[in-house]
């Protein structure tokens, strides 16, 4: 570690204690050269996937995307904010866990209708309309059919 003040490269850690929330190491250092002491903090660097779109282009994974995608697709529907964030969480957590260090679109809009459904069943469709491009009634009738829960008699 660079020390801030002489920036000679022979500095020690005294002292180290993990936050209260567990989230992050603070380190107390002292420097061998000028003898003045300095404070860092490690946190963890979480990488989210590029999102190859469909013409080749990547561009950075952007949760304000995602979240507005899913309120877009739950306008006037009876879903609560804390579930719509359950929902963004879950997608996110989903492409961390994966490993990649590319998706396409087709997988997170595979990800995002996966929630839609447990969430709301018209904002599925709203979504997958767009999503899926549908062309005519015929695509809408068989999306609504995936979702469809047979009654019990």
């Amino acid at each position: 570690m660079k020390c801030p003040f002489c920036s000679s490269f022979d500095t020690q850690v005294i002292d180290s204690r993990v936050s209260e929330e567990g989230d992050t190491i603070r380190r107390r250092r002292r420097c061998a050269a000028c003898d003045r002491r300095f404070t860092t903090y490690e946190r963890v660097e979480l990488v989210m996937p590029a999102v190859v779109k469909r013409n080749g282009t990547r561009v950075e994974f952007d949760v304000n995307k995602l979240r507005g995608s899913l309120n877009l697709a739950l306008r006037k529907r009876p879903v609560s904010t804390e579930d719509v964030d359950a929902a963004v969480a879950r997608v996110q957590e989903r492409l961390l866990v994966s490993g990649l260090r590319e998706v396409g679109t087709g997988y997170l809009g595979e990800l995002v209708m996966s929630e839609l459904k447990k969430l709301d069943q018209v904002a599925y469709v709203r979504f997958a309309s767009v999503y899926k491009s549908f062309e005519d009634i015929g695509e809408f009738v068989k999306a609504i059919d995936e979702i469809k829960v047979p009654l019990k008699p």
